[in-house]
């Protein structure tokens, strides 16, 4: 079937280097390959509510440096579970409404679906497959946590920002003498963690796949205070838990892909040292500040790259793919690969190895 009309969307949480990739799409498809490009608005909840308007390169000329999605996004509008109200009891009451979004797409004429997003954004997307839509799926993501790809764009500027912040922690730990907790995003993941923290020189990095010892973490930057070191930055990830503990949860969301809102566990870690040692303790919270902003450059060129080659394998007959990154090599996989797990730092990464043979400390 010749491609003549595609919808283009952003899912989830928004990140670095969206709009890089739907000019990238948007423009591509215009002066490249004659095809019609229309803009889907807040994701998922643009096919339900027949939000979409086409995109003329108008629309998409400037917007490569500018963060956020001109699109909007949304991260709890899942098509076959889709929060309608709560019945008397105030129990949460959810329809499948993947039949309304397939009807947008058939109304505006649509011979494919680009999602560009994380894991949550293409679960969504495997019943339009079986609907028989084509989805190409551009992944996304500050957490660097999808299955399937070496990294995605968006993630070197969260952490390029998490360092700049670690950095200015620093100078202000020095001049007062004090144990700073960073606290980073992440989710399950502790990629952020582990190269910002690497980056910044902290002392103490917390990563959700190493479950820490809070008298250990107490111990280390005791020791630096007696060996003169008058201060200590520890970069924890939201995810990180204490061995033997569970994760901490700042609060629910039960319309979400992922209900758990992870945070709190830099404070957890701060009044712990406090408490064992005696030492001034301070706890930031980066949080959205690590999703915002303009795209670095490297970010710009991989987003420009994915949305490249996801309208290229679509116009060359591919179905249900995702555009990958491994190596220096762009390609793409099987969209389903993502979906239902999450790619961690493994145990013996080498960028861990680096960072204890400087003297790091995982809480161990």
């Amino acid at each position: 079937m010749a491609i003549k009309r595609i919808g283009v969307l952003t899912g989830g949480g928004d990140c670095p280097g969206l709009n890089a990739v739907i000019r990238s799409v948007a423009k591509a498809a215009i002066y490249r390959y004659g095809v019609r490009v229309f803009g889907i608005e807040d994701g998922f909840q643009g096919l339900i509510e027949d939000r979409v308007g086409e995109l003329m390169s108008l629309h998409v000329s400037g917007i490569l440096t500018r963060g956020g999605t001109i699109l909007g996004t949304n991260n709890r509008a899942d098509p076959a579970r889709y929060y309608v109200g709560d019945d008397a009891d105030g129990e949460p009451i959810f329809e499948n409404v993947v039949d309304r979004c397939v009807a947008t797409v058939d109304k505006h004429q649509l011979d494919a679906l680009i999602v560009i997003g994380g894991d949550g954004t293409m679960a969504c997307a495997a019943p339009f497959i079986d609907a028989g839509i084509n989805c190409i799926g551009v992944p996304k993501t500050i957490d660097n946590d999808i299955v399937g790809t070496d990294i995605s764009f968006g993630f070197t500027t969260a952490y390029t920002t998490a360092t700049l912040s670690l950095d200015r922690l620093h100078s202000t730990a020095a001049s007062h003498h004090r144990v700073m907790v960073c606290e980073l995003m992440g989710r399950n993941a502790g990629w952020l963690t582990l190269h910002a923290g690497l980056a910044s020189g902290s002392d103490v990095i917390l990563l959700p796949e190493i479950p820490f010892d809070l008298d250990a973490v107490s111990k280390f930057v005791e020791s630096r205070t007696q060996r003169g070191r008058g201060f200590s930055i520890i970069a924890c990830a939201e995810g990180a838990a204490v061995k033997g503990e569970d994760q901490v949860v700042a609060f629910h969301v039960g319309q979400s892909h992922h209900t758990a809102r992870l945070g709190g566990i830099g404070e957890h870690v701060a009044q712990a040292i406090a408490e064992r040692t005696g030492l001034e303790t301070r706890t930031t919270v980066l949080g959205h500040v690590q999703r915002g902003g303009p795209p670095v450059p490297a970010d710009r060129v991989l987003a420009t790259q994915f949305g490249y080659h996801a309208l290229g394998i679509l116009m060359d007959g591919a179905k249900s793919r995702m555009v990958t990154s491994c190596g220096d090599r762009i390609g793409d996989t099987g969209l389903m690969t993502a979906v239902g797990s999450q790619r961690l730092v493994p145990r013996d990464h080498p960028l861990i190895d680096i960072a204890r043979s400087v003297r790091t400390s995982f809480g161990e």
